[in-house]
């Protein structure tokens, strides 16, 4: 099991910036693919960006703005987020997935990740 402690929300104005972390504890973060998700009042969970073995994937809506990474010798997944949208305002979610770094699996289901964090509320304000 690994725990995961996100970091980083706030309010921000429309056009401002955010980096979001998430610390993990336990097993090491890196021997798993991760992601980021947010689930806006009143919506489902929607996927953001993930980070596997072939690449870096976003959702349509934040490509060219986010941009995922990790730093494994921290055990530390990020999120920056440039040119904030309201319609960006959420709580962020990182998870990590079921299966191993190598092992390939559909990055947008959520079904996909086992252990997630708290979450950290993002405000975008116009």
């Amino acid at each position: 099991q690994v725990q995961l402690v996100e970091s980083g929300g706030g309010l921000v104005q429309a056009g401002g910036s955010l980096r979001l972390s998430c610390s993990a504890s336990g097993r090491p973060f890196s021997t798993y693919a991760a992601g980021w998700f947010r689930q806006a009042p009143g919506k489902a969970r929607e996927f953001v960006a993930a980070i596997k073995w072939s690449g870096t994937y976003y959702t349509d809506s934040v490509k060219g703005r986010f941009t995922i990474s990790r730093d494994n010798a921290k055990n530390t997944l990020y999120l920056q987020m440039s040119s904030l949208k309201p319609e960006d305002t959420a709580v962020y979610h990182c998870a990590r997935s079921k299966g191993s770094f190598w092992t390939d699996y559909d990055h947008r289901l959520p079904g996909q990740y086992d252990d997630w964090g708290q979450g950290t509320q993002v405000t975008v304000s116009s």
